[in-house]
Order: C-alpha cells, then structure tokens, then sequence
C-alpha cells in the first residue's frame, strides 16, 4: 500500500501579522475575568440554594444546589485552564 508522505504547508501561527491583535488578547483576558466572576457568583447562589434546601427538607432544590455547585466549579475550572489546555492540545508556544 503506498502511503502519502505528510505535508507540511509552512503555515505557523504570527502573533504580529494583524494590527488588532493586542487589543484582542486583553478582551479575552477580560471576558476570562468577567466569566469567573460570573461562576463564583453562580456557585454562591448554588450554595445557598443547596442550604435552603436541606434546612426546608426540599430534596428538589437541594439537588439543583448542588449541581449548581458542580457545574459551576466545572466551568471555573475549565474557565481558568482554558489557555494550557489551548496550548498543550494545539503544541503552540502562545506567550
């Protein structure tokens, strides 16, 4: 069976090729920010929903609570990880 040798088109990522490209980097550094904010306050109301719950014998909304507590961790977590995890997977040195 013949095999095709791999192609390597040249192409590597330019952290100078567009003039916006400063600007971009601090919005997302922002919108990482705001986002974590945004999970912690998500767990703070997770957490007091969990604890209304059980003090009021809700099983319900105890259970909401604490998946409210998990998905918000989750997403801190994949939130805070998201630029290793972009750079392990793509094999790019981005700072």
């Amino acid at each position: 069976m013949f095999m095709f040798p791999l192609q390597d088109p040249g192409i590597s990522p330019n952290g100078t090729g567009l003039p916006g490209l400063p600007a971009l980097r601090q919005m997302v550094g922002a919108l990482l920010t705001f986002s974590l904010v945004l999970c912690v306050a998500a767990f703070v109301i997770s957490a007091a929903a969990w604890a209304l719950g059980s003090f009021n014998s809700n099983a319900h909304y105890a259970g909401k609570g604490k998946t409210g507590c998990l998905v918000a961790a989750g997403a801190a977590v994949l939130i805070g990880s998201a630029n290793a995890l972009i750079r392990f997977f793509s094999n790019v040195n981005l700072g």
